[in-house]
């Protein structure tokens, strides 16, 4: 067989563009491919929901790679075990309800699982800012504004693009970017106590994971937040190497929009 450069150049160029143009208007667009947001796509997809995640990073995964300060082991709780077995992550008993999972296998089964789901990952896209819009007499987030990641990290002067989304999940982890971007931009409150982002509190994994699901929902008309973001917008304290609240997350936001879509 013949192996033509602009062939395999054409192929790559023309299969991008028709799954990036499919993404530029979603039912669901997710912000950040940490666990949560994996999880989420997955349900989403299986939910029949348009869906499509946006990564700055190279490999999306989050923090699950590195598992505990690069040992890459991670630890998931009974709580969450009878997704784990859903998605086929292995995971070794540990007494007390704690399982460990290998960092690596876990992060590279969401990642297909969601794919193979319906729910598109375009990498190395950075969303600089959001969509805002009245509808129905209501202000609300919109979509999402975005740019390759090297031309943000150059700071070029190249303008973005817009895509638009019936709902948008910050899942940015830590920094809770889209959340600090709709406060920043718009001057409106959130529905945290102080109309703001709270920030995060030190390291207290039974209460973190506790808090992480309890505020994974809907933060403004059409933004909700999931994983570690919900857990800084609305102040709770992070949790370290251990997973099982950040995939509930996922599922719970999962269900919070299926269920707000179909009404």
């Amino acid at each position: 067989m013949k192996i033509d450069d602009v062939t395999i150049s054409r192929s790559v160029i023309e299969s991008y563009v028709e799954k990036f143009l499919g993404s530029l208007e979603v039912e669901v667009a997710l912000v950040g491919a940490g666990p949560s947001n994996l999880i989420a796509g997955y349900y989403l997809g299986k939910a029949g929901l348009k869906a499509v995640i946006f990564e700055s990073k190279l490999a999306p995964g989050g923090g699950m790679w590195g598992g505990g300060m690069m040992f890459n082991e991670i630890v998931v709780q009974d709580d969450a075990t009878h997704i784990v077995d859903e998605m086929g992550i292995s995971h070794r008993p540990k007494g007390n309800g704690y399982y460990t999972m290998d960092s690596v296998e876990a992060t590279s089964t969401i990642v297909s699982r969601c794919v193979k789901a319906g729910t598109a990952i375009l990498n190395l896209i950075k969303v600089t800012d959001v969509l805002f819009r009245q509808k129905a007499g209501q202000s609300r987030v919109s979509g999402l504004v975005i740019n390759w990641s090297p031309v943000e990290s150059l700071e070029l002067h190249v303008d973005p693009l817009g895509i638009s989304a019936s709902f948008v999940v910050d899942g940015t982890g830590h920094p809770a970017e889209i959340c600090r971007i709709v406060t920043r931009k718009l001057d409106v409150k959130l529905n945290t106590k102080t109309g703001g982002v709270v920030g995060e509190m030190p390291l207290w994994a039974e209460k973190g994971e506790q808090f992480t699901v309890a505020n994974t929902g809907e933060v403004f008309p059409g933004l909700y937040v999931a994983g570690m973001a919900a857990n800084n917008v609305f102040g709770g304290p992070r949790m370290g190497p251990i997973f099982g609240g950040m995939i509930l997350s996922g599922r719970k936001v999962a269900e919070l929009i299926s269920q707000k879509a179909k009404k």
